[in-house]
C-alpha cells in the first residue's frame, strides 16, 4: 500500500532553516505530482508547495522564495527546503501525493521568534 513517511522537522529560530523529507513507497513514484502541506492549530491545511512528475514547481506568495521542493525519483524522495523562516511557518507539514487521499503522518515544524 502507499506509504509516505516524513522526517526533518524541528525546532528552529526565525530565519532559520530547515530540510523535510517524504520517503515514499507503494505506487509508481516517478509518475506522480507530490506535494507539501501544512496545518497549524485551528487552521486549514493548505498547500505549500507542489512539484509534477517532470519537475515542475508551483508555490503559494506566502512561501514562494523561501521553500524550494524537490524529488529524486531515483530514490522515491521528495524534499521541502525551507529557508527565511517565520513564526507563522509553524505548523505540522505533510508528505501527499496530489489528486490522491494519501498522506503521510506529519512532521512538526515550530518557529520561535
Amino acid at each position: 500500500q502507499v506509504q509516505l513517511v516524513e522526517s526533518g522537522g524541528g525546532l528552529v529560530q526565525a530565519g532559520g532553516s530547515l530540510r523535510l523529507s517524504c520517503a515514499a513507497s507503494g505506487f509508481i513514484f516517478s509518475a506522480n505530482t507530490m506535494g507539501w502541506s501544512r496545518q497549524a492549530p485551528g487552521k486549514q491545511r493548505e498547500l505549500v508547495a507542489l512539484i509534477t512528475h517532470d519537475g515542475s514547481t508551483k508555490y503559494p506568495d506566502s512561501v514562494k522564495g523561501r521553500f524550494t521542493i524537490s524529488r529524486d525519483n531515483a530514490k522515491n524522495m521528495v524534499y521541502l527546503q525551507m529557508n527565511s523562516l517565520k513564526p507563522e511557518d509553524t505548523a505540522v507539514y505533510y508528505c501527499n501525493v496530489r489528486g490522491t487521499p494519501n498522506w503521510g503522518q506529519g512532521t512538526q515544524v515550530t518557529v520561535s521568534s
